[in-house]
């Protein structure tokens, strides 16, 4: 079982003068999910080599078990800082896909056409593909084979309006979320802010926010098996 988790590039949060990237505990938590049911995980980013962490990921009241485990796992550690260069990666050596949030992702990989060359393939090969949080922000362009937006007609989440409310970036990020998946004619659906919600419709698994990234990991396996 092969697993490509795809990272950010992008480490600056708009006009603020702040850093962004990614969300560590989206990172930890399904990496743990995914590697202890055994996958064999390929980290990749647009750029390659150390993917931006967002700081605030790393802050005390944002730390989880997993991220504990992560920042004290040497093998992950080398891995993360050599992530692989997108371009030079070919999706179909994968099983499945996960792309980590944060809020780098509405930047570079939003706009990446080869992100969205590996989707669009995953998929018409039958491979799953999850993503968490902002992440789901990456889906904007992707299509169906038919040229209809991939999310069109499907159950999806992400991040909330009103969790980006609440982080106070609603005029910062490029766009929402919420909002974007709407328009694309998903049929977006949330929980509570900052509650697990994950939802599965056919290849596409999404995720809502940080604490649903280890749950998104585990419906990945269901899809797997």
């Amino acid at each position: 079982m092969k697993i490509l988790m795809i990272l950010t590039s992008h480490d600056k949060l708009g006009d603020t003068g702040k850093k962004t990237g990614f969300w560590l505990e989206e990172l930890a938590a399904p990496y743990y999910v995914l590697k202890d049911a055994g996958a064999e995980i390929t980290l990749a980013s647009p750029l390659g080599g150390q993917p931006p962490l967002d700081p605030n990921s790393a802050d005390e009241s944002a730390l989880t078990d997993a991220t504990k485990r992560f920042d004290a796992d040497a093998d992950a550690q080398a891995q993360l800082a050599a992530t692989h260069k997108l371009g030079d990666v070919d999706v179909q050596a994968f099983d499945a896909v996960f792309y980590p949030g944060g809020h780098g992702p509405l930047w570079d990989l939003a706009n990446s056409a080869t992100s969205r060359t590996i989707i669009e393939s995953a998929i018409a090969a039958g491979k799953p593909v999850a993503l968490v949080c902002h992440a789901p922000g990456i889906l904007r362009d992707v299509t169906k084979a038919d040229g209809t937006p991939l999310v069109s007609g499907k159950k999806v989440t992400g991040f909330a309006n009103s969790e980006e409310a609440a982080v106070g970036l609603t005029d910062i990020v490029p766009f929402l979320v919420e909002d974007m998946l709407k328009e694309r004619g998903g049929n977006y659906s949330k929980t509570d802010d900052w509650g697990v919600h994950v939802l599965t419709d056919g290849l596409l698994i999404t995720g809502q926010n940080p604490a649903s990234s280890g749950p998104a990991a585990e419906e990945l396996l269901k899809a797997l098996r």
